[in-house]
């Protein structure tokens, strides 16, 4: 059972008398244990609730729009607890971190409900054949962290001995036709050449419940002294494999129809190759993997700067971003200014000297780097960040506010999303930011 929180007034579950304290069993025929329970009962238009009050079991009906919520409120998203990772990753990138950052970034979820609801990737070896039954049931749509289709290797890699076992349930999954999407933390002379080869031909063998597959360089900090030795990618190992990912999808392509496995954006950077044209990403399935994610907003702010009028006064702001997104964003600055003179964006790339220089990414940078390179230097009248770096209540990976950061410089600092048509506008100063 799981008690009701609230009720929104005038709701459906208001109107049929149920109250904040009740303790929900069951919506129709469904006994509801956590969200995924709930989502999939709640989407009839005619429902039968059982609930608890006071020790006795009752039972109302109501009747709802096909996409209106019923009013009922608990105490989490998940009406449950978050699982939590039962593995010892090789590549875990919580495992680099130090002590003194965020809370939330020491906390590890390997979770099928999260997966339903954020996109985030399970590993698989959190499944019992209970939520295999529930998952074919319901037709969720789950994303899979697979690194490697060698058992033994999954093993050591996950660092959980169930973690090849656990791959029957991708077997059985795409047997059912659940929709999936795949990925593969890549990690030299552990899951590349051959064996990169062999996991590819294995996911490819469930096409088309598989509907993508992403392969991404393992993130390498420098507090990795006692962890398992990965060696760090070289341009020659990142070209190999993105040229191994190409080959494949120029056969997949022809076989297929589609692409199907997309190397991440990272990848081509690490391996110093030109990001694919727009076509090559087929609709971007993978773009919250980083896989198009550059290509996709360049297309979108050069869209927005085609059809884009300014006559107002001239301005003088700054970018700051990691050092993988960093010339791109330049060169979308520079042709902005060839359109308007009168708007200046500089772009200053800040290195992650927190992390070690082998991450490049904006996400990952921290408030003690933006503050060391941003400090003392002219500015303009606000500085801009991507929202990756401050996804939690605006406080970056070493704990420290985006409050902290503006008092630190003097000049606002703007959340942008990750879009260009928004960063457009608030360089053009349309939009205020967030």
């Amino acid at each position: 059972m799981i008690e009701i929180t609230d009720i929104i007034a005038g709701s459906p579950a208001d109107k049929a008398g149920i109250r904040a304290g009740d303790c929900l069993i069951a919506v129709n025929d469904t006994v509801i244990r956590d969200v995924l329970d709930y989502r999939f009962a709640v989407t009839a238009k005619h429902l039968t609730v059982r609930f608890l009050r006071d020790c006795a079991e009752q039972e109302v009906s109501l009747r709802k729009g096909e996409y209106e919520d019923t009013g009922l409120c608990f105490a989490t998203a998940l009406m449950d607890e978050k699982r939590t990772c039962g593995n010892h990753c090789i590549f875990c990138f919580i495992d680099q971190n130090p002590k003194g950052m965020r809370d939330t970034i020491y906390f590890k979820d390997d979770d099928s409900r999260l997966s339903f609801l954020q996109g985030s990737y399970i590993t698989l070896t959190n499944l019992t054949d209970e939520d295999v039954d529930r998952i074919i049931k319901m037709h969720m749509t789950v994303n899979v962290s697979v690194q490697t289709t060698d058992p033994l290797l999954r093993n050591k890699m996950l660092g959980n001995k169930k973690a090849g076992e656990s791959l029957k349930y991708l077997r059985r999954m795409a047997d059912a036709g659940v929709p999936m999407n795949c990925q593969i933390v890549l990690c030299p002379t552990w899951n590349d050449g051959d064996n990169l080869h062999k996991t590819l031909a294995d996911l490819f063998g469930m096409v088309p419940a598989v509907e993508s597959i992403a392969v991404v360089p393992f993130g390498m900090t420098k507090f990795r002294e006692k962890l398992c030795p990965i060696p760090a990618f070289t341009q020659e190992t990142a070209r190999a494999a993105v040229e191994q990912i190409e080959a494949v999808q120029r056969w997949s392509l022809a076989a297929n129809g589609s692409r199907i496995v997309y190397a991440s954006d990272e990848l081509y950077l690490l391996a110093g190759l030109p990001l694919p044209e727009d076509e090559a990403y087929e609709g971007y399935p993978q773009y919250e993997n980083g896989v198009g994610m550059l290509r996709y907003l360049m297309n979108e702010f050069y869209d927005a700067l085609e059809d884009a009028e300014y006559d107002g006064d001239a301005r003088f702001l700054t970018i700051a971003t990691g050092t993988a997104a960093a010339p791109f964003l330049d060169k979308m600055m520079r042709d902005l200014e060839a359109k308007f003179p009168q708007v200046h964006c500089q772009v200053i790339t800040v290195y992650n000297d927190f992390y070690g220089h082998t991450v490049t990414v904006a996400g990952l940078l921290t408030f003690q780097d933006l503050r060391a390179q941003l400090k003392d230097r002219a500015l303009g009248s606000a500085v801009l960040l991507t929202e990756t770096c401050l996804r939690h209540d605006d406080v970056f990976l070493d704990d420290r506010s985006r409050e902290d950061l503006e008092k630190a410089l003097g000049v606002p600092v703007i959340k942008c999303k990750v879009d260009g048509y928004v960063l457009l506008d608030t360089v053009l100063g349309y939009a205020a930011g967030e």
